[in-house]
Protein backbone atom coordinates (compact mmCIF):
# COMPACT_ATOMS: atom_id res chain seq x y z
CA UNK A 1 0.00 0.00 0.00
CA UNK A 2 1.29 3.43 -0.92
CA UNK A 3 1.92 5.80 1.97
CA UNK A 4 3.38 9.27 2.35
CA UNK A 5 4.08 10.57 5.84
CA UNK A 6 5.21 14.14 6.43
CA UNK A 7 7.01 15.46 9.48
CA UNK A 8 8.99 18.49 10.57
CA UNK A 9 6.38 21.20 10.86
CA UNK A 10 5.99 23.46 13.84
CA UNK A 11 5.85 26.99 15.18
CA UNK A 12 8.70 29.17 13.99
CA UNK A 13 9.49 32.88 14.12
CA UNK A 14 9.71 34.97 10.96
CA UNK A 15 13.10 34.56 9.38
CA UNK A 16 13.55 31.10 10.82
CA UNK A 17 14.12 27.78 9.09
CA UNK A 18 12.58 24.32 9.04
CA UNK A 19 13.17 21.11 7.16
CA UNK A 20 10.15 19.04 6.22
CA UNK A 21 10.49 15.34 5.52
CA UNK A 22 8.23 12.99 3.57
CA UNK A 23 8.73 9.28 4.11
CA UNK A 24 7.43 7.25 1.16
CA UNK A 25 6.56 3.56 1.06
CA UNK A 26 4.79 1.07 -1.17
CA UNK A 27 6.06 2.29 -4.53
CA UNK A 28 9.28 2.91 -6.45
CA UNK A 29 9.84 6.32 -4.90
CA UNK A 30 12.85 7.35 -6.92
CA UNK A 31 11.04 6.67 -10.21
CA UNK A 32 8.29 9.22 -9.69
CA UNK A 33 7.81 12.95 -9.83
CA UNK A 34 7.00 14.27 -6.37
CA UNK A 35 5.70 17.62 -5.18
CA UNK A 36 5.05 19.70 -2.13
CA UNK A 37 1.67 21.42 -2.00
CA UNK A 38 0.46 23.76 0.74
CA UNK A 39 -2.82 25.11 1.98
CA UNK A 40 -2.94 28.28 4.03
CA UNK A 41 -5.76 28.73 6.55
CA UNK A 42 -8.97 29.53 4.71
CA UNK A 43 -7.34 29.34 1.28
CA UNK A 44 -7.05 26.85 -1.54
CA UNK A 45 -4.29 24.44 -2.41
CA UNK A 46 -1.07 25.94 -3.75
CA UNK A 47 1.60 23.95 -5.54
CA UNK A 48 4.99 24.82 -4.03
CA UNK A 49 7.72 22.71 -5.60
CA UNK A 50 8.36 19.56 -7.59
CA UNK A 51 11.23 17.26 -8.38
CA UNK A 52 11.66 14.65 -11.08
CA UNK A 53 12.72 11.05 -10.75
CA UNK A 54 16.15 10.55 -9.29
CA UNK A 55 16.23 14.09 -8.00
CA UNK A 56 16.54 15.92 -11.29
CA UNK A 57 14.50 18.77 -12.78
CA UNK A 58 13.29 20.79 -9.83
CA UNK A 59 10.82 23.68 -10.00
CA UNK A 60 9.36 26.17 -7.55
CA UNK A 61 6.50 28.59 -7.38
CA UNK A 62 7.76 32.17 -7.64
CA UNK A 63 6.97 33.12 -4.04
CA UNK A 64 9.39 30.55 -2.60
CA UNK A 65 12.27 30.71 -5.08
CA UNK A 66 15.56 31.28 -3.31
CA UNK A 67 14.10 30.31 0.07
CA UNK A 68 12.87 26.72 -0.40
CA UNK A 69 14.94 23.77 -1.58
CA UNK A 70 13.44 20.43 -2.55
CA UNK A 71 15.55 17.29 -2.42
CA UNK A 72 15.28 13.56 -2.01
CA UNK A 73 17.26 10.62 -0.71
CA UNK A 74 16.45 7.61 -2.85
CA UNK A 75 18.17 5.22 -0.48
CA UNK A 76 15.89 6.35 2.34
CA UNK A 77 12.76 6.80 0.18
CA UNK A 78 12.44 10.27 1.66
CA UNK A 79 11.81 13.69 0.18
CA UNK A 80 12.71 16.92 1.90
CA UNK A 81 11.80 20.57 1.77
CA UNK A 82 14.32 22.93 3.32
CA UNK A 83 12.59 26.20 4.13
CA UNK A 84 14.60 29.28 5.00
CA UNK A 85 13.70 32.91 5.68
CA UNK A 86 10.19 31.96 6.68
CA UNK A 87 7.47 34.57 6.30
CA UNK A 88 4.03 34.81 7.86
CA UNK A 89 2.53 34.02 4.48
CA UNK A 90 4.25 30.63 4.56
CA UNK A 91 1.90 29.57 7.35
CA UNK A 92 0.09 26.55 5.95
CA UNK A 93 -0.37 22.83 6.02
CA UNK A 94 2.27 21.29 3.77
CA UNK A 95 1.50 18.12 1.88
CA UNK A 96 3.79 15.67 0.16
CA UNK A 97 2.21 14.35 -3.03
CA UNK A 98 3.04 11.68 -5.57
CA UNK A 99 2.49 12.43 -9.24
CA UNK A 100 0.59 10.11 -11.54
CA UNK A 101 2.74 8.08 -13.89
CA UNK A 102 3.28 9.87 -17.23
CA UNK A 103 0.11 11.98 -17.05
CA UNK A 104 -0.56 15.23 -15.20
CA UNK A 105 -1.98 15.07 -11.71
CA UNK A 106 -1.44 13.64 -8.27
CA UNK A 107 -2.69 10.32 -6.95
CA UNK A 108 -1.36 10.02 -3.40
CA UNK A 109 -1.26 12.64 -0.65
CA UNK A 110 0.27 12.58 2.78
CA UNK A 111 -1.63 13.70 5.86
CA UNK A 112 0.17 17.04 5.96
CA UNK A 113 2.36 18.85 8.43
CA UNK A 114 1.54 22.33 9.74
CA UNK A 115 3.93 25.25 9.71
CA UNK A 116 2.96 28.32 11.68
CA UNK A 117 5.15 31.39 11.27
CA UNK A 118 4.57 33.85 14.07
CA UNK A 119 6.48 36.02 16.48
Amino acid sequence: QVHLVESGGGLVQPGGSLRLSCAASGFAFNSYWMSWVRQAPGKGLEWVSQQGPGGVSTAYTDSVKGRFTISRDGAKNTMYLQINSLKSEDTAAYYCVKHLDRVPGFDVWGQGTLITVSS
